[in-house]
Order: C-alpha cells, then sequence, then structure tokens
C-alpha cells in the first residue's frame, strides 16, 4: 500500500511540473467548453474533485478525509497530502491536451478527469481500471460556478427566433452561422433578442420585448397605390425633388381623369402615343402588370368588382446593356424609425429582360420578356441563362454593371447621388403614415418589441442615367437558390452564388447593427456647405466600421445615409409633422382615425378658426373630406379621418390663410403656428396643474405631477373628446386593435 502510494505522489508530481511547463509555454485552453479561472490566493486550496485511472482499485480509491485520518492530520502542511499537489494542479487552471501527451513519460497513459473545470485528458487506463477519486470543499466549487456563470454572461450569443423566417431561412441560417450566434427555429418560451418574421409584423402576436425584423404597417403603406398617394402628396409640396416617379392615376376612382388627359394630350398632338403600365395594388413578381396605349383596354372589372389598380407613364427610353432592358434591386435597411436611419447595401442585383428591347408599339406591347424586367417572369424563358459569374446571365451584381458603365466613361459617383437621394426622399414619404401605424400597434407605454426592416427599391436607370423607382418591396425575395429544369417536367432548387453573394451580406450585417450588444457610435453631424439639391459626396467604403470586435467578419457592406445627409434632406420632413400633430389628436390609443370631435379640438387648440371660417364649417369641412376618403378606401373597417385626409384638411386650411404664399409656404406657416400654440398650451396647462396641486390630496397631488407624457397631459378640451368619441372608436375597429388597447 505505502509503496504504491508513493508511486501515485511521484506521478502527481511529474504531472504538477509538466502543467507549470505548459502554463509557461502558453497552452492553448480553448478547447475547454467553459473556462474558468483560477480561484484567489486567499481560497481554501482544497481541489476539485479528481478522477485518476491508476492501478490497484482495491488500494487506490481514497478520499481526502479518509487519507486526512490515516495519514496526517487535516489543515497541516504536509509533503505526503494529495491534497496540496492536486490543488496546485487546479491553481494553474485548466491541464491542457499538452499534459496528455507528457503523460507518456510516466510509463502509462491515463484519464485526468478534473470535474470542476470539466476538462479530461484522455489516455490508455491500466487493464485493472482503478480510480482514485479526491472530493473538493464546497467553497471551492460555489466560487468556480460563479467565475463560470459572470464568464458565460459576457460571452452569452445573441439569440435569433427564425420559426417565422419562411423564404429567407437559408440565407438567414447561413448569416447567423457566420455570426456564431445562436437559432432556435421553432421558437422557444423565453424571449429571444431577434424575431425574424417571413411576411408581417403580425407574424406573431405574443411579442412584448426585442427587436422584430418587420413595422407594423409596411406591407399597407408599400402598396400600389398607398406608396403612389404618399409620393403625389410630396410631389405637391416638392415638385422638382420627386420627379423620380412617374406620373400616376389611382384605378378605379381616378378613371375618368386619366381617360380626360390622355385625349386631351392626343388631340393637341396626333404625332403623341404615350404608352403606360398597370400594376395591381396588391400584385407581386410581376402578376397581372400589362401594357396598354388606350385608356379603353384597361380591365377595370374583375368578376363583379372593381380592380383596384395603379397606371403610370411608361419609361420608353431606359438604359440598355447589350440591347437588353434591365432594372436594379437596391437593399435598403430602416433600421429606426424614430430617429429616423436609414442604410443602403453597397451591393445590388441587376435583372435582365431576356428579349433585345424595342421602344412599344401596338405589335409588341404583349411581349412581357422585352418590357418587364420582374426575375419571376423572366425566368420561365428559354432565352434566360442562368450563370455562375457576377457579370454575365441573366441576374448581375450591380457592381458588375457599374464597372462596365464607368469603362465607357460614365460618372458613377453621380448615379450613386441619385440613387441615395432618391432612397431617401421615398422613405420620408411614407414614414408619417408609418408612424400611425407604430402608434396603432405599440402605443406609448405598452410592452412592445422595437422594429427593423428590409426594403427592396426597384429602380430604373434612363438613358440620360438618370433613376427612376419603380416600386418598393416590404418583403424582397432573400432566396439563394432558384430553380432549374434538370430534366423535362423535373425541377430542382440550385444555389445561385449572386443571389447568395449579395443577400447573405446584406441579412448577416443587418444582424450585425442590430446587435443588442453593440454599441451604437455617435451620429455624425451633417457635414457643413451641402445645400439641398447638390451632389451627395462619397466617401470611401473603408470609413463603414464593423460592429464586431473579433475582426473576423468584413466590413459592413450597408452604408448609413440618414441622419447622414440630414442637412440636405431634413427640409422635406413638412409631412411628418403634419402626422405628429395628428397622433396628438387622436385621443384614443390605438386608434389611427381622427373623430369629428377631435377633429375640432385641433381647430380650437390651434386657434384655426375665425368669423369667416365657424365651427360649422370646420364640420363641414370634415363630413366632405371623410365621406370622399371612405369612398377612395372602401376596405376601411374603421370610421373616421385618417392622416391623408387629414392631410388634404390641412392643406386647405393653409390655404385659406396663408393665400399668398405657394403651397409649401402656406404649410411651413401653418405649421408653425399650429406648434407654437400648442406649445403655449401646454406651458399654461403645466402652470395649471402646479398651481391646482397644491390644494389636492396627497395621493391625487402624485397622480397629477407624475404625467410627464404630453400624450398624456393633453388639453381639457382633447381629454373629453377622447371619451365622446370611444363609445364610437370601440365599435367600428377593428377586433385586432380592440385587443391591444385591452391588453
Amino acid at each position: 500500500m505505502s509503496d504504491h502510494y508513493v508511486k501515485v505522489k511521484v506521478q502527481l508530481e511529474q504531472m504538477k511540473s509538466f502543467g507549470e511547463d505548459a502554463e509557461k509555454q502558453g497552452v492553448d485552453t480553448e478547447e475547454q467548453e467553459v473556462p474558468v479561472s483560477s480561484p484567489p490566493a486567499f481560497v481554501s486550496p482544497d481541489p476539485p474533485s479528481i478522477t485518476i485511472a491508476g492501478r490497484d482499485a482495491s488500494n487506490t480509491s481514497i478520499t481526502c478525509k479518509h487519507r486526512g485520518k490515516s495519514r496526517s492530520k487535516p489543515g497541516k502542511d504536509d509533503k505526503n497530502s494529495c491534497g496540496k499537489h492536486i490543488s496546485d494542479l487546479s491553481l494553474h487552471g485548466s491541464v491542457s491536451a499538452h499534459i496528455g501527451k507528457n503523460l507518456n513519460r510516466l510509463g502509462n497513459e491515463r484519464t485526468l478527469h478534473i470535474k470542476g473545470t470539466g476538462k479530461i485528458l484522455q489516455g490508455k487506463s491500466e487493464a485493472n481500471g482503478n480510480y482514485m477519486t479526491i472530493h473538493p470543499s464546497k467553497n471551492i466549487q460555489e466560487t468556480r460556478r460563479e467565475d463560470v456563470f459572470k464568464h458565460t454572461r459576457k460571452r452569452r450569443p445573441v439569440t435569433v427566433d427564425t420559426s417565422k423566417a419562411k423564404t429567407s431561412l437559408e440565407a438567414l441560417k447561413l448569416s447567423i452561422k457566420q455570426l456564431k450566434w445562436k437559432e432556435f427555429p421553432l421558437g422557444r418560451r423565453a424571449a429571444c433578442d431577434i424575431y425574424w418574421h417571413g411576411v408581417s409584423f403580425h407574424d406573431n402576436e405574443n411579442i412584448v420585448s426585442g427587436q422584430v425584423n418587420k413595422f407594423p404597417g409596411m406591407i399597407e403603406m408599400l402598396r400600389k397605390i398607398n406608396l403612389s398617394r404618399a409620393v403625389r402628396t410630396m410631389q405637391e409640396l416638392f415638385p422638382e425633388e420627386y420627379d423620380f416617379y412617374p406620373r400616376s392615376w389611382i384605378l378605379p376612382e381616378e378613371y375618368q381623369q386619366f381617360s380626360t388627359q390622355i385625349r386631351m394630350v392626343k388631340e393637341n398632338d396626333a404625332t403623341v402615343n404615350p404608352t403606360f403600365i398597370v400594376k395591381p395594388d396588391g400584385g407581386s413578381q410581376g402578376d397581372g402588370i400589362y401594357l396598354i396605349r388606350d385608356p379603353n383596354d384597361l380591365k377595370l372589372m374583375v368578376g363583379s368588382q372593381a380592380k383596384q389598380a395603379v397606371v403610370q407613364e411608361y419609361i420608353q427610353k431606359p438604359l440598355l446593356i447589350d440591347k437588353l432592358k434591365f432594372d436594379i434591386r437596391l437593399y435598403v435597411l430602416i433600421k429606426s424609425m424614430e430617429p429616423l436611419e436609414i442604410y443602403i447595401a453597397k451591393e445590388g442585383l441587376t435583372r435582365f429582360c431576356t428579349e433585345p428591347y424595342q421602344e412599344p408599339s401596338q405589335k409588341n406591347l404583349s411581349h412581357v420578356f422585352m418590357h418587364l424586367t420582374n426575375y419571376s417572369l423572366n425566368v420561365h424563358s428559354g432565352n434566360f441563362v442562368h450563370s455562375d459569374s457576377q457579370s454575365t446571365g441573366s441576374k448581375r451584381t450591380l457592381s458588375s454593371v457599374l464597372y462596365r458603365l464607368a469603362a465607357k466613361g460614365v460618372d458613377i459617383k453621380k448615379v450613386w447621388s441619385d440613387i441615395i437621394a432618391l432612397v431617401i426622399k421615398t422613405v420620408i414619404a411614407v414614414v408619417p403614415e408609418l408612424k400611425v401605424y407604430y402608434q396603432a400597434d405599440i402605443p406609448p407605454g405598452k410592452p412592445g418589441p422595437t422594429c427593423f426592416q428590409i426594403l427592396g427599391f426597384d429602380i430604373l436607370l434612363m438613358k440620360n442615367l438618370k433613376p427612376i423607382l419603380l416600386e418598393v418591396n416590404s418583403n424582397p425575395s432573400m432566396r439563394i437558390e432558384h430553380e432549374q429544369e434538370m430534366a423535362p417536367g423535373v425541377f430542382e432548387y440550385v444555389p445561385s452564388p449572386v443571389d447568395e453573394e449579395v443577400k447573405v451580406g446584406v441579412i448577416r450585417d443587418t444582424l450585425r447593427l442590430m446587435d443588442p450588444s453593440y454599441k451604437k457610435p455617435s451620429i455624425s453631424q451633417p457635414k457643413a456647405g451641402f445645400e439641398h439639391g447638390e451632389e451627395i459626396p462619397m466617401e470611401a467604403e473603408s470609413q463603414d466600421r464593423s460592429p464586431d470586435d473579433g475582426g473576423a467578419l468584413p466590413s459592413l457592406c450597408l452604408k448609413q445615409v440618414y441622419p447622414k445627409y440630414t442637412k440636405q434632406f431634413n427640409y422635406l420632413r413638412l409631412v411628418e409633422r403634419i402626422a405628429a400633430l395628428f397622433i396628438r389628436f387622436l385621443g384614443v390609443k390605438g386608434n389611427m382615425r381622427l373623430g369629428p370631435t377631435a377633429f375640432r379640438t385641433f381647430i380650437r387648440t390651434c386657434k384655426l378658426s375665425n368669423s369667416n371660417f365657424t365651427m360649422a364649417s370646420v364640420d363641414i369641412l370634415y363630413i366632405d373630406i371623410t365621406r370622399r376618403w371612405s369612398g377612395a378606401m372602401p376596405d376601411s373597417r374603421e370610421a373616421g379621418m385618417g392622416l391623408q385626409a387629414f392631410v388634404e384638411a390641412f392643406f386647405y386650411l393653409a390655404g385659406r390663410r396663408f393665400k399668398s404664399l405657394p403651397l409649401r409656404g402656406q404649410v411651413a406657416s401653418q405649421l408653425e403656428l399650429c406648434e407654437a400654440q400648442l406649445e403655449s398650451q401646454s406651458g399654461v396647462e403645466d402652470r395649471r396643474s402646479v398651481s391646482c396641486s397644491r390644494a389636492l390630496p396627497r395621493s391625487i397631488k402624485t397622480q397629477t405631477l407624475g404625467l410627464t407624457n404630453p400624450q398624456l397631459c393633453s388639453p381639457a378640451p382633447l381629454r373629453r373628446a377622447a371619451s365622446q368619441d370611444y363609445r364610437l372608436h370601440q365599435r367600428l375597429k377593428p377586433r385586432t386593435l380592440r385587443a391591444n388597447v385591452e391588453n
């Protein structure tokens, strides 16, 4: 027994010396699942539990307590004490695999398992398979557990719920893998950091925290009709800045206007025969799109129902490459709405037609492969080319096309500058309505997630290189594979290198920007010296910093364009200020319509009525505009005045008061007047509440002074308006919105 004990002691001392050598040589211990720091020097040196494959099972299975009784007293500094040697081993941290190799010098390979750290050194055990077990003290176990917990919390991976991802799933999985984050493909009960939805914000109704990759209302706002209305409003205010969107008419309500205008054009000049493109309101992937030259060719009815659609001027002189028409799919990230943050992907896709382009004529109007660039249409053409190269085929990278244009002497910086301006102006046009949707689904004070979203901008370059906005997709395809016919009637999905190159980078870098642990850098101030209308300077890509610390990932492929260029575009946000007034006077949380009493309260509070415009005139104005917009939006299930109707009323009121100014000046002056009245009104209310609080009981005083939210501190007439409209609102609003308010 004593001889064997001496051998074990010698072996442990040798292992200790090997551990010290390994530590000096900087041995890598990353194989360990959870690294554990060494215990502090003042901690009792009792070792963690160790199992050593040795000899003679009957003689070597000993505990420290047993040996303390038989060999020496506990607490003594004894050379023969096993606790001292093994605790010394533990003080060197986790034992590396290098020690396992050096154990061969002992003559017999062993397995050393340190349970406190989970580290295993595997070797060949003796034939008899004996073990010696030494139990740790409780204090060191607890200390190490705390250290592990702290370290684990520090390095916790970001969690992503992909259970609703749908078509973007493969690109999303690759992105998460590259970031080394944790995916939950089936979801989980505990909250995740990021939720990736495939269609809309409402794919999952039970999210109260984290971040969702969809904004409420984005699908509705980017339908063809709503987008056209939003841009048209901006065209009224800023006609020169919004000339990138073709002239549009909304069907069926503007059919007579469209027919009359086209007839007048042809009567004035018989040689003019314009072409128009018709797009269904809710269409996607080119479905239902067709070209016409005569208003009589419009297909206004589907069965017994009127077909909602937009008809636009057709761009007859597009830029051609290889005699083919093409468009640009550019990916844009709305990182935040308040404050507004916009990023544009530096790389995009170009989708080519599959028949050589000819200007439209009555003979070729039906040639969709010549006129329509939609991938989902052209992929069925016999001329469609799937290519692994980024610069050939029917789908190419944007950079390859720009490189060809630059080789021909085109000013690419100017093209990019115009595209960036187009994107910022379009987002500014749709943000006001999005804010109304946002407050309806996530009212102030109610727990809910924050939102971000990737949009797909479809842009056409004219022959003179001017970019034209075709449409904006709220759910751009993120597939990184395409369907290919392997045999007659047999189709199979095969990888698409071009799609993977562009889309995985966009998703990955969107996730990097939305990383909850990423400390957002301070927003750079707008550069002085650039006024609106001037060209946006293009900086080198190296200025974009990566959020990751390790530097293993490539630099961000997303470039921030707003608020970076705030000074050049902030003057366009007039309608957003009107939307802020609209939201303030809604009264009921979760509502999206302004009732008649709330509209009267808005008029009174902003002092917009006078002897020439009485409150009776206000009621007539409200009824007239609301009735007209109700007919234009038959799908609406809510009664009252929506934002677009409120904007029309606001324009009318501004025109009455400031007749000598152009429309933009009228609206700006009216806004300044309303905002000044509201500011003075809130100041009076604050002074009133402070003076009245002295006479109130303590509990009521606390409640009164605690209302810091300006929407809660509404004037007394506004509170009365809210209560009077509440019953009507509850009867007419959809069940989903009612559930949001009640919850």
